[in-house]
């Protein structure tokens, strides 16, 4: 798997790649369209951030590299790389049980209570990538 050049592109398959944690420099990307959305996305070595419709998807710190995130009505699954273990932000449903699965293995069940924000830890500086997995309970 490769950072994403171009800071945020849409797959054949639907779903989204962003982020370039290879980045010296902050770089942005803004009212990028995708399936009759918009997203926004900032990144650079010590964060990553994507937004759609100006409200809070995904943030990494330090900087992740995401390819083929896909969004379903019970969560969300992608591909995570970075050269240094991560603390990733989701935004999701607010109140709601997840199981989150890292590497296929399930890592437990988590609520994201009033803010939608669910908080996990991805070992990424031995994998480089990893696929992540969050389902509402």
């Amino acid at each position: 798997m490769a950072v994403v050049a171009e800071l945020l592109r849409s797959e054949a398959d639907g779903s989204i790649s962003f982020g370039n944690h290879s980045l010296a420099a902050k770089a942005k990307l803004e009212d990028f369209p995708h399936n009759g959305d918009l997203y926004k996305v900032k990144t650079f070595q010590t964060m990553t951030k994507l937004e759609k419709n100006g409200m809070f998807l995904y943030e990494s710190v330090p900087g992740t590299s995401v390819n083929k995130l896909v969004e379903s009505a019970d969560g969300m699954s992608f591909l995570a790389e970075g050269n240094e273990d991560a603390q990733i932000t989701l935004g999701l449903k607010e109140d709601t049980e997840y199981e989150v699965f890292v590497a296929g293995a399930s890592v437990g069940k988590m609520n994201t209570g009033m803010s939608g924000k669910l908080n996990l830890s991805v070992e990424l500086a031995e994998a480089g990538e990893v696929e992540v997995k969050v389902v509402e309970v």
